[in-house]
């Protein structure tokens, strides 16, 4: 950050990128903690002069959002960025480091009370409303009761635009009340989430608050001047890969990432519009931009926080931040001050309910409401049109509501409000903390951890589903009737299973017996329910370390056998470790699931490196393995695919648990069909082979039989190939023609050529039937592809192919010497003959005590030696030259025995190149017998008997020219008794 500029370096290639905003913020270094646990700047650190504590920000954010309350302007302040990234630091803050909300509400009520203190006459009353957006479902926070099927509707009045219906708009009268609102908003939220096992980073949250301010105007007339402001945390922007690559034809997770696409698509059009641009703003698309209209695009003074990561690995998301804010910065917004006569808005509602009971009845036209700014297709008008008739029958009774609450004073209203508040302050829940034992939840996101506190008030207390009558009550796949049982005696606590066969984890170790609890003990009830004991009374308190839900699963993964220690990782190997924590407890859910639905589906996790998918290059990525249980047939999901069908699973079981109709068709040709099916004609990835081109750097021929291995590293059949140098029309090389190189570099600006030949595949599984292979040479992104071959282990493909290339450049030859070529093995698995009937349940069991706690079929720390072809191909390649190199030598010797044997004392280069360059022995042999007539007084007409005994005619016309020609032989010679220079210049001395 250097002023109001950020600076985002790709990590891989160091190229910078600029982005200029009204405020650019560090605060990732360079904080002091001061005495009373505030972060202030260090001037001794390097960042110190650049770190910006939480009072700039307000003072730059939000001191001007406290202004536009008090003069009636709506306002929106926007929070996107990667879950992690410090959005909620800024917005909410933690502790005494109280981020733009909280000091903002500060501010409000402190305001409230000087003016009062002051002698105003103006009243104040400020409403607080919270509310989420998750799966394009609204749900009001404020509402702890299980939500309504399908959300709360979003609807649209004239004038205040979409709403909420039936969204609670609750009075509070301090900043404390509002601190207890949130509080009750994000443990509803959590409660929801973890039985679900939801995150924030896929939910959008809105929190707002109408600042009223009711005085009595110039005019004489009593007037309200009523602006909203909205706190809006949008759902994180997380490292994600398009569905459409997985081949997925199931629609993504009933639209979970909806609302975060149709907002870019809605700031798109927008930053267009404001460029001059006439373009249609697609805000009907998803419940998010329809409740923001205003706020994007309309009456409000909108504020974008964007929180970026500096770790390299989240350069990606940083990116894509960044690049979202620089596209929402050229909106304009016009706003205008919400004041109007009290009497005015009364009868304006008076005259709308007239209006729609006019509608209602028939006496009037049903108009459609539609937007200056929008135009609509016949098909969206048509669908307008039929929800009219719910619409203004909701309108009719918010209306009535709303003329009712004006009539009411506020402190009558607020009363209301504290008579159905119910349930504990936020106070009295941290002063119990302090005594009591209890339990607090943790969840992947951060803001959702610690919100569920559930104290062991008992000697004994029972833990299960609501089925029973426990005393802690838990929802969520494999939480039983009786599922746990915490007992103290004389202080010291222990948990056990209440039923055999029950999913509880301690520390990542299953609980199968009574076990002892100690103080940040990680539980798991279930695949959902994560929780950390804590004893306030024990004296291992104080020095215990914070624990958070990635603690508790990295040790789960460790003792299933990965790797995901952070020290020393690569950028991949990160990546690697994050994916591996995430999919995890996403994997044991599915489980999970399939068990109460008896599915007969099973998952697995694998940590797939690239050479193992198929690919040449690319980072070591976590996959899941799908078995069916009843058939054995097997599927390998990559990572996007399998989060697209979890969330389809978790809408079925949630369904399920409603006692809804939660089944749904296995069809193939519809997306509405069951997610835990798939297609037994699926193309299915047997394995792959990696073939070495080096040999081909040095027109050395390759033919070999190589190891076939799948996703797991294992082998699973072996491939015959051949890849032999030859002419421009795949004339193979052979032995005769001398096209053996000492160097690649000698091809530098020559054609190379070579026949790539697939003969045939040997053992390969015995499921599988249309069996086919598929490979990329050098820079083609189009696959070759052969013949499928049907019903056999043993294909035939006899599968040949020439390669050409023209003039090799540096590139060509680095890509010969050192890479490959990836042949990937395709095939169907053939269709089931007959079932095995199974339950789910039982099957995953006995494979779990089978294999082990975890649903893992392989693990980072096991890794296929994927060098070990490529080290033998390089052995055979040399064993080669080597034995091409011997031939010469010993020719070479042989010639001088020769030499020696008729006493001669020198020979001719020509003859010695020709012997040197023979390709076959016998060729050779046919030189040597030449030494015997050389001549040692030298003869110009010996050198055309020389070439024309071994150049012969089907020799290759660039091999002549290795072997020299007349216009090329000017070396002089020497005589070996006289050391003058001879008349002939085409002999030399070989003594």
């Amino acid at each position: 950050m250097n002023g109001p500029t950020t600076i985002i370096t790709d990590p891989s290639d160091n190229d910078e990128k600029k982005f200029a905003f009204d405020y650019s913020y560090w605060s990732h270094d360079g904080s002091k903690e001061q005495a009373d646990g505030y972060y202030g700047p260090d001037p001794s650190h390097p960042n110190g002069k650049k770190f910006c504590d939480q009072k700039r920000v307000f003072e730059d954010i939000g001191v001007g959002v406290l202004k536009n309350a008090w003069e009636g302007y709506n306002t929106t302040l926007f929070a996107y960025g990667q879950t992690g990234s410090g959005k909620s630091w800024s917005i909410v803050g933690y502790g005494v480091n109280k981020g733009v909300v909280p000091m903002f509400c500060e501010q409000v009520f402190k305001g409230i009370d000087e003016k009062k203190t002051a002698g105003e006459k103006t009243e104040f009353e400020v409403m607080f409303s919270m509310l989420e957006i998750y799966n394009e479902q609204v749900r009001d926070l404020l509402d702890s009761k299980p939500p309504k099927r399908g959300g709360l509707k979003v609807r649209q009045h004239p004038k205040k635009g979409f709403y909420a219906d039936g969204l609670q708009i609750t009075p509070v009268s301090s900043y404390k009340e509002i601190e207890d609102k949130m509080e009750e908003g994000t443990r509803n939220r959590t409660v929801a989430a973890t039985n679900m096992n939801a995150t924030s980073s896929r939910a959008h949250t809105i929190v707002g608050m109408t600042f009223i301010q009711k005085f009595v105007n110039a005019a004489g007339e009593e007037t309200t001047k009523s602006p909203l402001i909205n706190l809006v945390d949008l759902a994180g922007s997380e490292r994600a890969e398009s569905t459409g690559a997985t081949g997925d034809r199931l629609k993504e997770g009933a639209a979970i990432n909806q609302s975060l696409s149709c907002l870019g698509n809605v700031i798109s059009a927008l930053a267009d519009r404001s460029n001059g641009k006439n373009t249609r703003v697609p805000y009907r698309d998803s419940c998010l931009t329809k409740l923001l209209k205003n706020a994007l695009g309309g009456n409000s003074k909108t504020i974008m926080i964007a929180a970026v990561s500096p770790a390299d690995i989240n350069y990606d998301e940083s990116l894509s931040t960044l690049r979202y804010a620089d596209r929402a910065k050229q909106i304009k917004t016009t706003a205008s001050v919400n004041e109007d006569p009290t009497e005015k808005l009364i009868r304006e509602l008076q005259e709308e309910n007239e209006k729609l009971k006019a509608m209602l009845g028939g006496n009037v036209k049903m108009e459609v409401m539609k937007d200056d700014d929008e135009d609509l297709t016949d098909e969206e008008l048509a669908k307008l049109k039929q929800e009219m008739e719910e619409e203004y029958k909701s309108r009719l009774e918010t209306n009535a509501k709303e003329m009712e609450e004006m009539h009411k004073t506020f402190e009558e209203r607020l009363a209301e409000a504290h008579a159905h508040g119910g349930g504990q302050h936020l106070a009295e829940i941290l002063e119990k903390k302090k005594k009591m034992p209890y339990l607090s939840n943790l969840n992947m996101d951060p803001q959702l951890s610690g919100h569920i506190i559930l104290f062991i008030e008992k000697p004994e207390v029972t833990i299960g589903n609501s089925k029973g009558s426990c005393d802690i009550m838990l929802k969520g796949p494999s939480i039983v009737e009786n599922h746990a049982i915490i007992r103290e005696d004389k202080g010291a606590f222990s948990i056990e299973p209440s039923e055999a066969n029950v999913r509880m984890m301690r520390n990542g170790k299953l609980v199968t017996n009574k076990t002892e609890l100690k103080y940040n003990d990680r539980l798991i009830f279930g695949t959902t329910q994560y929780f950390v004991f804590v004893n306030p009374k024990d004296k291992s308190a104080k020095d215990a370390p914070v624990v958070n839900f990635e603690m508790a699963q990295e040790e789960i993964a460790k003792k299933s056998g990965f790797d995901v220690t952070s020290e020393n990782k690569t950028r991949d190997e990160a990546l690697l470790k994050e994916d591996i924590v995430e999919l995890m407890p996403a994997v044991e859910e599915c489980n999970s699931i399939s068990e109460e639905l008896d599915k007969k589906m099973k998952f697995e996790l694998m940590v797939v490196s690239a050479e193992a998918r198929g690919e040449l290059k690319g980072r070591t990525e976590v996959m899941v393995r799908v078995v069916n249980l009843e058939t054995k047939h097997e599927w390998i999901w990559p990572r996007e695919k399998f989060m697209n069908r979890k969330f389809l699973m978790q809408e079925m079981y949630q369904n399920f648990m409603e006692g809804e109709e939660w089944d749904l068709p296995k069809d193939k040709e519809t997306e509405e069909r069951d997610p835990f099916s798939e297609d037994y004609e699926a193309e299915f990835h047997i394995g792959s082979v990696k073939i070495w081109l080096q040999s081909l750097a040095y027109h050395i021929e390759i033919k070999e039989q190589l190891d076939i291995t799948d996703f797991k590293g294992q082998e699973v059949g072996l491939l015959n190939v051949e890849l032999i140098p030859c002419d421009k029309k795949g004339k193979e090389y052979t032995e005769n023609d001398d096209v053996f190189v000492n160097s690649p570099d000698e091809l530098k600006g020559k054609d190379v050529n070579f026949v790539v030949k697939i003969l045939s595949a040997r053992g390969l599984p015995s499921q599988f039937t249309d069996i086919y292979l598929k490979y990329l040479v050098y820079h083609e992104d189009k696959y070759t592809c052969s013949n499928p071959i049907k019903n056999t282990i043993n294909p035939d493909w006899n599968h040949k192919r020439v390669v050409n290339f023209t003039k090799a450049d540096d590139e060509l030859l680095k890509y010969l010497s050192e890479s490959a070529i990836m042949v990937q093995i395709w095939g169907k698995q053939k269709p089931p003959k007959t079932k095995k009937s199974i339950n789910t349940k039982q099957a995953i069991l006995s494979d779990a005590l089978r294999k082990g706690q975890t649903s893992a079929a392989n693990t980072n720390t096991k890794v296929f030696d994927s060098d070990k072809v490529k080290y033998m191909m390089k052995v055979a390649m040399l064993e080669k030259r080597q034995q091409q190199m011997q031939n010469k030598i010993d020719a070479l010797n042989r010639m001088l025995e020769l030499a020696d044997q008729h006493s001669k004392k020198k020979i001719s280069t020509q003859l010695i190149k020709n012997i040197y360059h023979a390709p076959t022995h016998d060729q050779a042999e046919k030189c040597l017998k030449l030494v015997e007539k050389e001549k040692d007084d030298g003869n110009d007409e010996d050198d055309t008997e020389f070439e024309a005994a071994v150049l012969s005619k089907d020799q290759p016309d660039n091999k002549r020219g290795k072997s020299g020609n007349s216009s090329s032989r000017s070396s002089s010679s020497m005589s070996s008794k006289s050391g003058k220079k001879s008349k002939s210049s085409s002999f030399c001395v070989v003594l």
